[in-house]
């Protein structure tokens, strides 16, 4: 069996079913296919695909933790990050408590929410695209069971300052869990990057949750987890699924976590991609904020509209706010034109 391996340097670009849509941006997805050592590696892990992986996962929390600098037992891995959220929500909290969190937010967690019996407490975000904090804590009530926080928030790309984090930490009460999002995480700038080892010191109450979909492009393995102290981990793990966790997953993370540097360069595409996709649109008129991940929120009315009939498919929002993935230049060239008719005047 062989296979070959896509190059490194282009995009693979996504395409929908159907022939009027020439370019999918709605999943905020990497355009790049994985690196090629993490290619060939699951490759490789193929030609034993015949047996079953761990039945408990025991290697990938372990390569995980020695990464981070915390104990494997500390350590939650899932399929996804959305995975490890359900763990998460089943686990720790009681059907009919709140969960509060920013809006609009990551779909996952109205969606998730209701199937573990939750009641959503949405909360608004403020005028700048960002998690109001101060609305978020008065939210908190004796029904609450779970907070959620994005760092970088989804769908605006918008990040709390440190300080604020700290803050917000510190108002929640320390019975109520907190998940921090940072499944985009490793596209924050180093100054931004908060210190999770030190806040779980202080928060015994906090789960940093993170993915290898985004800036790993490993999507399509479904690899997350989460980390926290060690009684609240253990909590979560209880509802580990039984060889939930494929042997692919383990080789590509091994790899994925050796080739930092390529890592590093791939991200540094993105972003620079990013950043002059925002600023030609915010030539046209269009507020963008500034996003620390690999999308870009697009503010309304009309912009979802736009896309579609230009046949590129984006997360629409029903004010006709629209968030696309960044980072192929070909599909970032089409969303610049099919906006700049917005263009005031």
């Amino acid at each position: 069996m062989s296979i070959r391996l896509a190059d490194d340097t282009r995009p693979a670009p996504r395409h929908r079913a159907g022939a009027t849509t020439r370019f999918d941006l709605s999943l905020s997805e990497n355009p790049f296919p994985p690196l090629p050592s993490v290619l060939a590696a699951v490759h490789g892990v193929l030609a034993q695909a015949n047996r079953y992986p761990e039945f408990l996962p025991r290697t990938l929390p372990r390569l995980i933790a020695r990464h981070l600098g915390v104990h494997e037992d500390q350590v939650v891995v899932g399929a996804g990050a959305t995975g490890v959220a359900m763990q998460i929500m089943q686990s720790l909290t009681a059907p009919g408590s709140g969960i509060v969190f920013g809006s609009p937010t990551f779909d996952g967690y109205p969606i998730m929410a209701e199937m573990a019996g939750l009641d959503a407490v949405p909360v608004r975000l403020d005028s700048a695209g960002g998690q109001d904090i101060r609305s978020m804590v008065r939210a908190i009530d004796k029904r609450t069971g779970l907070v959620v926080l994005c760092r970088p928030h989804n769908p605006t790309g918008t990040v709390l300052p440190l300080d604020e984090l700290r803050a917000f930490l510190c108002a929640v009460p320390s019975r109520i869990p907190v998940i921090l999002d940072e499944a985009y995480a490793e596209f924050l700038a180093p100054a931004d990057r908060a210190d999770s080892i030190a806040l779980l010191e202080r928060h015994p109450n906090l789960l940093v949750l993170r993915t290898f979909s985004k800036a790993y492009g490993l999507a399509g393995l479904r690899i997350g987890y989460c980390f926290g102290r060690r009684e609240l981990a253990g909590r979560v793990r209880k509802l580990q699924l039984p060889f939930g966790v494929s042997a692919a997953a383990v080789v590509a993370v091994a790899e994925s976590y050796a080739a930092e540097p390529e890592l590093r360069a791939r991200i540094i595409r993105i972003t620079t991609q990013r950043e002059a996709l925002r600023n030609s649109l915010r030539r046209c008129g269009i507020a963008v904020p500034r996003s620390h991940a690999n999308f870009l929120y697009l503010p309304g009315p009309g912009v979802a509209t736009a896309l579609r009939r230009a046949g590129i498919g984006a997360k629409a929002y029903p004010d006709g706010s629209a968030r696309v993935a960044v980072g192929d230049p070909e599909a970032d060239r089409a969303v610049l034109a099919a906006l700049e008719f917005l263009r005031p005047g």
